[in-house]
């Protein structure tokens, strides 16, 4: 268990800076980190589904904890809801609706295809 928990713990702190660094990137030269979100929570959606396929289908033998650490870790710490859904209120809060719903819709669809696309390339 305390390897699990040791993981998740560097996983975590990966994905989370990865992260912090492409929304940076994305408020710097787009000004907006809802660039940044949306992309980390798409390519998440892709590594997601892939990593699944292939520890489903290929590699049904890989260490729990290395599923653990790129899953509930890295993907995890990669990927927010929270910020999706902060980003979202400040469109609302703005006045922005449509802005809000055309941001939820896109990251709704192409994080469920990616995720498919993902499951697909590893089988």
């Amino acid at each position: 268990m305390l390897y699990k928990i040791i993981s998740v713990f560097i996983g975590g702190g990966i994905g989370a800076a990865v992260r912090f660094a492409v929304s940076a990137v994305f408020k710097k030269y787009l000004l907006s980190p809802i660039y940044g979100t949306f992309l980390v929570n798409i390519i998440g959606c892709f590594l997601l589904g892939l990593v699944f396929g292939l520890a489903l289908n290929k590699f049904n033998n890989m260490p729990e904890t290395l599923k653990i650490f790129i899953t509930v870790g890295f993907l995890g710490g990669l990927t927010t809801f929270s910020t999706f859904n902060l980003e979202i209120f400040e469109f609302l809060r703005a006045g922005k609706t449509p802005d809000a719903f055309l941001y939820m819709f896109l990251s709704c669809i192409f994080g469920l295809l990616f995720t498919f696309l993902g499951y697909l390339i590893s089988r």
